[in-house]
C-alpha cells in the first residue's frame, strides 16, 4: 500500500466516522427536512455526496483503462449542473436505498484506491486531462472534502435536534453541594 492511499483511506475514514456519528443522531424527519443545511436536506447532501463518489469510481475504471474519465470530467468544470441534475434524478429518494448507497459507493472508492500506484496517485501531471492536478487531490475533493464542507452544519444540526430533548430532562437527586452525605 503506497503512503498517499494510506492517506486517503485514513482521511475518507475519519470524515465517515465524524459524518455517521452526526446522522446517528437524527431521526428521519430531521434527515429529510428541507431547507436545513441552506436549500437542501441533510439526505439531498447524502444523495449528492454518493452521486459524486459513483461518478468518481466510474472515471477511475476509465483511467485504469487508459481512458479519459470525460463524464468525470464534465461534471468537475460545471459541478453546479451536476448537482442540480443529480438532484432532480433523486428527488424523494428513499432513507433507506440512500443508506444503502453511501456505504457501498464509498468501499468501492477504497477498493479503486489499490488499483493506483504511488506516482499515478500523487505526480501532478501524471494525467493531463487532471489540469495539472494529482489523481489523489482529484480524489479527496470529490469524497472526505466534499462531506467535510458540510459536515459543520450537519453536526450543529444534530446538535441543535438533541437540545430540546435534554432541556426536558428533570434531576431527581438534590443539586446541593454542601450535601456530602453520599461521600462519608
Amino acid at each position: 500500500m503506497t503512503a498517499t492511499n494510506e492517506q486517503l483511506l485514513d482521511a475518507l475514514d475519519s470524515a465517515r466516522e465524524r459524518l455517521l456519528v452526526a446522522l446517528d443522531e437524527l431521526p428521519d424527519e430531521a434527515l429529510l427536512a428541507p431547507n436545513t443545511i441552506g436549500p437542501w436536506s441533510v439526505a439531498d447532501l447524502l444523495v449528492q455526496q454518493t452521486a459524486w463518489e459513483s461518478e468518481l469510481v466510474t472515471g477511475l475504471l476509465h483511467i485504469s483503462q487508459g481512458k479519459k474519465p470525460a463524464r468525470l470530467l464534465a461534471a468537475l468544470d460545471n459541478a453546479k449542473e451536476y448537482g442540480r441534475l443529480r438532484y432532480e434524478e433523486n428527488k424523494g429518494r428513499d432513507l433507506d436505498r440512500i443508506f444503502d448507497d453511501l456505504p457501498q459507493v464509498r468501499v468501492q472508492v477504497e477498493e479503486w484506491l489499490e488499483e493506483f500506484s504511488e506516482k499515478q496517485l500523487s505526480q501532478k501531471g501524471h494525467f493531463p486531462w487532471l489540469k495539472n492536478r494529482s489523481l489523489a487531490q482529484v480524489i479527496d475533493q470529490l469524497t472526505y472534502e466534499h462531506e467535510l464542507r458540510s459536515l459543520p452544519q450537519v453536526e450543529a444540526l444534530a446538535a441543535k435536534w438533541q437540545a430540546p430533548a435534554n432541556e426536558m430532562i428533570i434531576s431527581l437527586t438534590p443539586k446541593d453541594e454542601t450535601d456530602d452525605s453520599f461521600t462519608n
